[in-house]
């Protein structure tokens, strides 16, 4: 059965997008791709049909990571769809968890939870930084959190 993965954020134009191609390379590079579907939306819809930020576009471009999608807004029925939801940050993680319908089935997780020392487990909103410095670094801790989530959902541990 395919596990899914939904990755949110604020305006779904920089952090999730980067964490969605992050989570579809290290899913490829695992070889398990035929096991895992991963998408990622917005808390809000400011910018919903939108592409990321140019800024996360160059970022995943840097990092060859393809990307075409569009930024959308999640939905009540996602909660039900996919098999785990990850936030970026607490604010993220206390909005999914007032949307959350009852009884859902997805598991509601800090992406920044998986791999990352306690200081740098915020995956801090790179929007309003100058440059792509920002946006740099929310890939690097995407690598690594992404990584250390595969490891332990394919060992069974989550």
């Amino acid at each position: 059965m395919v596990k899914k993965i939904l990755m949110i954020c604020l305006g779904n134009i920089c952090r999730s997008p980067i964490a969605e191609a992050v989570m579809v390379d290290t899913i490829k590079k695992a070889g398990v791709s035929d096991e895992w579907e991963v998408d990622s939306a917005a808390i809000g819809g400011w910018h919903v049909g939108n592409p990321p930020d140019h800024r996360a576009l160059s970022t995943m471009k840097k990092h060859d990571l393809p990307y075409t999608n569009r930024a959308r807004q999640i939905k009540a029925k996602d909660f039900e769809e996919f098999d785990y939801i990850f936030g970026m940050d607490e604010e993220n993680m206390d909005d999914l968890a007032s949307r959350a319908p009852k009884g859902s089935k997805a598991k509601l997780l800090m992406l920044g939870d998986f791999g990352l020392p306690k200081a740098e487990r915020i995956i801090e909103d790179p929007y309003y930084q100058r440059g792509d410095a920002g946006f740099e670094k929310a890939y690097q801790q995407c690598v690594v959190a992404c990584d250390a989530f595969l490891k332990k959902a394919l060992a069974n541990e989550i």
